[in-house]
């Protein structure tokens, strides 16, 4: 069992940054970690990934060029630096660990949300124009 708290979040002005930071605690042996967030009204979306065997890293389109996934120890703490944040940003944000996910899946965006059986409770991100 994995228990993952996220913290970091809040309110931001456009153009500006902020870094989550997601701590991991328990039976730790995830082989991808990373984020997701959901806006109001909208699925879940794949933001981040970092395959923790490696540091290989997948991004989201939206967010590519943008954010930044890191890992401090492996298989316990991972970080989203978030920057030129923009009003379409705004949702919750969620760490997930995955133990199964290999380096291809991981690092190439091929999963789901269901590929991470572990879920921080979100942090919530608010951007305005």
């Amino acid at each position: 069992l994995v228990q993952l708290v996220e913290s970091g979040g809040g309110s931001v002005q456009a153009g500006g940054s902020l870094r989550l930071s997601c701590a991991a605690s328990g039976d730790t042996d995830s082989s991808c970690m990373g984020w997701f967030r959901q806006a109001p009204g909208k699925q879940r979306e794949g933001v981040a990934t970092i395959y923790t065997g490696g540091g290989r890293t997948f991004y989201a389109g939206s967010v590519k060029g943008r954010f930044a996934i890191s890992q401090v120890n492996a298989n316990n703490s991972i970080y989203l630096k978030m920057n030129s944040l923009k009003p379409e940003d705004t949702a919750v944000y969620f760490c997930v660990a995955s133990n199964y996910l290999g380096l291809r899946r991981c690092s190439g965006g091929d999963f789901s949300e269901v590929d991470f059986v572990y879920w921080g409770q979100g942090t919530q991100v608010t951007v305005s124009s």
